[in-house]
């Protein structure tokens, strides 16, 4: 049977924009639009789970129109949902890809940061073999008071570094110490968030190139892997499917997966 990995953080509402061309003021601008489940913790789930694996979502969730929506299609797609819920507070991000693939995210996480140590149930981590925390997940209280309580229920722990924006606003020498108190095995970051935050103590670093393909760092060594020739549709995810790939099955696994996903609208497999 499949490894099981918990994800613990945001399952949102979904919204993903690709223009055909610049916004227009006072006037339409044309696109494709997908509506889902989303939020960097479930999508590494369903990814997960896509690519062979087993997933379990923890996170606090609301049960209004939205929540009940994006809570069944990742249930729908396989993935265990955990978590306490309230009656209202589903949050939303909204991803801007333009027609060359790239975009601009606009979040409301909603009631997603609002989880509490005391909420967990150990039950949850007993058959994980590892947790995934993306740095989402540690910047802000009382969720990464959370996390942390469910990181010592984990024999393993992977974060990504997720954001530089949300990096900075809740700073550097955070995120660093949360990192340096999780003691986790793997990390993942992309350029601009591995310059940030600089070198870290962990026995693997894996940075994320884009169409560059990625670094390992371990052992004191450095390995590159080339990317897998894709045609860029929307890139929102493709760090989510790299992540859930390299977990998996290692580098080969985790470019194919990025691959994947930026042929495709939308951050889900």
């Amino acid at each position: 049977m499949p490894q099981m990995i918990c994800s613990l953080g945001d399952l949102l509402l979904d919204v993903v924009v690709r223009l055909e061309g610049p916004i227009a003021e006072d006037t339409d601008t044309y696109g494709r639009t997908r509506v889902g489940a989303g939020g960097q913790a479930a999508n590494v789930a369903a990814w997960l789970v896509a690519l062979g694996g087993r997933a379990r979502f923890v996170g606090k969730r609301a049960r209004d129109t939205a929540g009940r929506l994006v809570s069944e299609e990742l249930q729908a797609r396989g993935v265990e949902v955990a978590g306490p819920e309230v009656e209202t507070g589903t949050g939303t991000v909204v991803s801007i890809a333009t027609a060359d693939g790239k975009r601009a995210m606009l979040s409301d996480r909603g009631v997603a940061p609002e989880l509490r140590p005391e909420e967990l149930e150990s039950t949850w981590f007993a058959s994980c073999t590892r947790l995934h925390l993306p740095a989402y997940s540690l910047l802000l209280s009382p969720i990464r008071e959370a996390a942390l309580a469910a990181a010592r229920l984990a024999p393993a722990v992977s974060v990504d570094l997720s954001s530089t924006a949300a990096i900075r606003t809740a700073s550097v020498e955070q995120l660093r110490g949360v990192v340096a108190e999780l003691g986790p095995d793997i990390v993942f970051a992309n350029e601009e968030e591995a310059e940030l935050v600089g070198r870290l103590d962990v026995e693997t670093l894996v940075v994320k190139r884009g169409a560059r393909g990625c670094s390992v760092y371990a052992g004191g060594e450095e390995r590159a892997y080339p990317a897998e020739p894709a045609e860029t549709v929307d890139s929102t995810g493709a760090g989510d499917a790299f992540a859930a790939g390299f977990l998996l099955g290692g580098p080969g696994l985790a470019v194919h997966a990025a691959a994947r996903c930026v042929g495709q609208l939308g951050a889900m497999p």
